[in-house]
């Protein structure tokens, strides 16, 4: 955003090392040229650079070079590439084209781009009915600015039929939030990589700018090369005078939400609570509307029409909080924001530094509080792990593709590798970065090209990101300077001690708890309850994997909408659950707290609401059957038992396991879980019989946890072929 507090007087920071000094291009035409263009842009007639600011601009305008910007949240990157653009295109240089990875960081460029009289446009997914009116503008040379995502640069259709012009008549290229660009970045995206082959193809004259705020010396040198050769880096101090840092450990997550409870109400402004998960988020967001606090949860899962309101309320004050996963970050440009909190500790320093850099951009001081959480690291190695390409996943693409000899949707793909949508999805574009698959219309296929796994290279990335985790946990026990710490791990050279945080001036927060505050917060942790939908549609491609099924389940085949005690990522019962099915945790029967837990979420699923009636309206199940484990056959029996005796309804007793049980593991895609369980789990002549006598009545199915579902699914199946009515999932856990 340009403004008159990313584009004021000089600072007093000193030179960083590779800068060029600060009077080096004073005087020129070019500095009185965009220092004009600057205070039209802003509207200030004493506004002037910062460090660093017309280097970079003087090394795009005068001498068409290549520029990484390093430079703290709110330095003001975006008045170089404004600036620099404007120059440029009053030199008669074609359009800026800048590659910008979030749909809000589009929104908030092209809205600072007009206040500042800049025109600008945007080709992304969420604008497709806009497109022919902003390739008219750009044919017409009425565009300054076209903002693009990175995944634009992998669409064939983009890529074939608009790419070429743009490249032929792009003035500027600009990479926002270029740590993307890097394996070593906390936020690394694959599509990213298609922007070295871009670069590759303008011509030699046309200046490249790539900016970031969260790089260390690693991702630094890894952009670098990307760029080419004779990269101009101009690297700022990281350090952040209006952030006030401190870490407040409490045992456990009723505590850190009733501190929330109790302190929310007098944090600084509004601001952002960040949480690790999108269940986390929910659930605090519910809790704190419950008492009376204005905020809304934003994560991955809210209607992009949402999450703008959502992000406009609180630019206007007219929430205290957003409750936030990371899907609100790069971009969000609210200068006055005048908190940050972590339920939840980020998995780097890095990734730290760029979420709390949302705060006090605009503002003297905002404060930022860190509340860990016991479960962090568990979180942080599913999110490292899941973003690892394997080596024997990557083989069965390469050859499920090259034996198709034609292009493959995803979905196809799907069936012929034991790979989930998502990972699949990024697998994909690595293989297409990398040279050996490519998209076209009809899905994916092989180039031809040899592909060799680099297990060194990925088993260094693995390393650092462990190094990360354990520098977030050195953050959170340093006895010393957290802003030192921090900018250091970002091979800032003049880290110092800031003299704010709760280690230089002492803790400036309140640690008490109001007990009717962790009474609340106990509360909504023990709700128990969550709808387990069913699975209504086979997967496609299961002609491939021999079984004989498509399209939707059959009417008598699928299960009712059940229900479990919660989602192994919740706050609440999600912490014990966690530590059930937790590596090497055993088996041992149902505690007793957690078998009342499931008793209340019957109760409450037989009376019904004003959605669904009583027992998905299916009528209170006659009988009990549960699913047979192999893992943990003491927990389903003893849980099965116990709602039996509870609820004074028969326990038949448990399905069989057929042709040596299920195969396969956690974490396959949907075709091959419901392979790995097809006509594996079945009933014996006895069920069958127990069944028949109930005469077609309703039968409670237990299980322990539900991952696909298709166990579910398919041990329901068996029930209904046996004789029985509807069958109503009640599950302990749900993963994901």
């Amino acid at each position: 955003m340009v403004d008159n507090q990313h584009a004021a007087t000089l600072t007093d920071t000193p030179p960083s090392p590779g800068t060029a000094s600060a009077a080096s291009g004073t005087g020129s035409a070019t500095h009185r040229q965009a220092l004009d263009v600057l205070r039209e842009l802003v509207g200030h007639p004493g506004a002037d650079f910062h460090e660093g600011q017309f280097e970079a601009i003087e090394a795009l305008v005068d001498g068409g070079r290549r520029a990484l910007v390093v430079q703290r949240t709110g330095w003001g990157k975006s008045a170089v590439y404004f600036v620099a653009s404007l120059l440029l295109r009053r030199r008669g240089a074609g359009p800026t084209l800048i590659v910008s990875p979030l749909l809000a960081l589009m929104r908030d460029q092209v809205a600072a781009a007009a206040r500042a009289g800049v025109r600008a446009v945007a080709i992304n997914s969420a604008n497709q009915l806009e497109w022919d009116t902003v390739r008219e503008q750009l044919a017409a040379d009425e565009v300054d600015v076209l903002l693009v995502s990175p995944e634009r640069l992998t669409n064939p259709s983009f890529r074939e039929n608009q790419l070429p012009e743009l490249i032929r008549r792009t003035g500027l290229l600009v990479i926002d939030e270029a740590h993307c660009i890097s394996d070593w970045g906390h936020d690394f995206r694959p599509d990213y990589r298609r922007i070295a082959d871009l670069i590759t193809r303008l011509p030699e004259a046309v200046p490249v700018l790539a900016t970031t705020a969260t790089a260390n010396s690693r991702v630094v040198h890894d952009i670098e090369e990307q760029l080419g050769a004779g990269v101009l880096t101009i690297r700022g101090a990281l350090g952040r005078d209006s952030l006030r840092l401190g870490v407040l450990s409490l045992p456990d997550s009723r505590q850190r939400l009733g501190w929330l409870l109790t302190h929310l109400a007098d944090l600084p402004g509004s601001g952002i609570i960040y949480t690790l998960t999108v269940s986390a988020a929910e659930d605090t967001a519910r809790l704190l509307s419950e008492a009376g606090h204005q905020v809304l949860s934003y994560t991955g899962r809210t209607d992009p029409a949402d999450r703008e309101r959502a992000e406009q309320l609180l630019k206007d004050n007219q929430v205290k909080a957003l409750v936030a996963t990371s899907a609100l970050g790069m971009g969000f440009d609210k200068p006055d924001l005048g908190f940050v909190v972590h339920l939840g500790a980020p998995s780097s320093p890095v990734a730290y530094y760029q979420q709390v850099g949302r705060a006090g951009r605009g503002a003297a001081n905002a404060d930022v509080l860190l509340l860990p959480g016991s479960e962090d690291r568990e979180i942080w190695q599913y999110f490292a792990t899941a973003s690892m390409p394997s080596e024997d996943k990557a083989a069965a693409v390469l050859t499920a593709l090259a034996e198709a000899g034609t292009a493959l949707s995803t979905v196809a793909l799907e069936a012929c590798v034991d790979l989930r949508r998502t990972p699949l999805e990024l697998l994909l574009k690595v293989l297409s970065v990398d040279g050996a698959v490519e998209r076209v219309g009809g899905g994916w296929r092989s180039t031809g090209q040899p592909w060799i796994y680099d297990a060194e290279r990925y088993q260094r990335i693995a390393q650092a990101r462990v190094d990360e985790q354990d520098s977030m946990v050195i953050y959170q026990d340093t006895a010393g300077c957290r802003m030192e710490y921090i900018t250091s791990v970002l091979d800032d050279e003049t880290a110092h001690a800031c003299g704010r945080c709760d280690n230089c001036a002492g803790r400036w927060f309140p640690v008490d708890v109001a007990e009717d505050a962790t009474t609340a917060a106990g509360q909504t942790l023990s709700r128990a309850g969550g709808i387990l939908e069913p699975r209504l549609q086979w997967p496609s491609g299961m002609d491939r994997l021999g079984v004989p099924v498509k399209g939707k389940l059959k009417p008598g085949e699928g299960l009712t909408e059940g229900r479990i005690l919660a989602r192994l990522t919740d706050l609440g019962w999600g912490s014990a659950l966690r530590e059930l099915f937790a590596a090497g945790a055993g088996d041992r029967p149902v505690d007793p707290g957690m078998l009342q837990a499931c008793v209340q979420v019957l109760r409450e699923w037989g009376a019904g609401d004003s959605r669904t009636p009583g027992w998905s309206g299916a009528g209170r199940p006659a009988a009990i059957v549960s699913v047979p484990s192999r893992s943990k056959p003491q927990l389903v029996g003893s849980l099965a038992r116990g709602i039996s005796e509870i609820g004074r309804i028969p326990y038949l007793g448990e399905l069989q396991l057929a042709h040596g049980g299920p195969t396969g593991s956690r974490g396959g895609n949907s075709a091959y879980r419901l392979a790995g369980v097809w006509d594996r789990i079945v009933a014996s002549p006895e069920l069958e019989a127990a069944l028949a006598s109930a005469q077609g009545q309703s039968v409670l199915l237990i299980d322990d946890l539900a991952d696909s579902r298709w166990t579910l699914t398919v041990a329901g199946r068996a029930l209904r072929q046996a004789g029985a009515g509807a069958v109503l999932p009640l599950v302990l856990a749900q993963a994901g």
